[in-house]
């Protein structure tokens, strides 16, 4: 008869997102994990596979919570141009605030830790980048066609620019202390669009 999980997976695999997210992939030993999580290694390795395995199935986890908000924001009926100035300046004042200086943005951190040797952690940041860029490339689409991006402006390249961007705040942000660093190159980029 197999044996009850003494503990909630769920929860487990949200507390190793936390650590691995704070810590990095190479800095969180499996003796980290069993300590932090307060379950035994075989428990772990049952559950959810080795360590590497762990932390894919943490960065998924990362992404399947933050994407629905970055969709609902982008993807609002209405003008469209205010709804990306909007998350522009939430990614600028997210770099800046204290809780994500500590921790930077958890796929940002994975690029710079895996992404040029870990071809599934690659994997994994590159489709959380097609999904931003495809997000604010739909917007700034539908802000040319409503009429409030000029028309010689081209959505896509953007889109590109701005995912870039974004992407670089959250690495500027974690190491800086001058949040007009950060609120600086926001407004810059959004000059662009008008």
């Amino acid at each position: 008869m197999a044996r009850t999980k003494e503990f909630d997976p769920d929860a487990v695999l949200q507390s190793a997102l936390e650590l691995f997210w704070r810590r990095g992939y190479e800095a969180t030993s499996m003796a980290d994990l069993v300590a932090h999580l307060g379950i035994g290694r075989a428990s772990i390795y049952a559950t959810y596979g080795n360590k590497h395995a762990l932390y894919l199935k943490a960065l998924d986890r990362y992404s399947e919570d933050r994407d629905p908000l970055l969709l609902r924001e982008l993807s609002s009926t209405g003008p469209a141009l205010p709804a990306v100035r909007t998350v522009v300046r939430r990614f600028a004042a997210e770099a800046s605030s204290d809780d994500q200086r500590a921790k930077g943005c958890f796929v940002t951190n994975t690029a710079a830790e895996l992404g040029a040797h870990d071809a599934a952690a690659a994997r994994r940041v590159e489709a959380s980048w097609d999904h931003i860029e495809t997000l604010l490339h739909s917007a700034l689409a539908r802000a040319r066609a409503q009429g409030e991006l000029p028309a010689d402006r081209d959505p896509r390249s953007l889109a590109r620019m701005l995912l870039v961007l974004l992407q670089g705040l959250r690495v500027v942000g974690k190491a800086s202390n001058d949040p007009g660093r950060a609120q600086d190159a926001a407004e810059q980029a959004l000059s662009l669009l008008t």
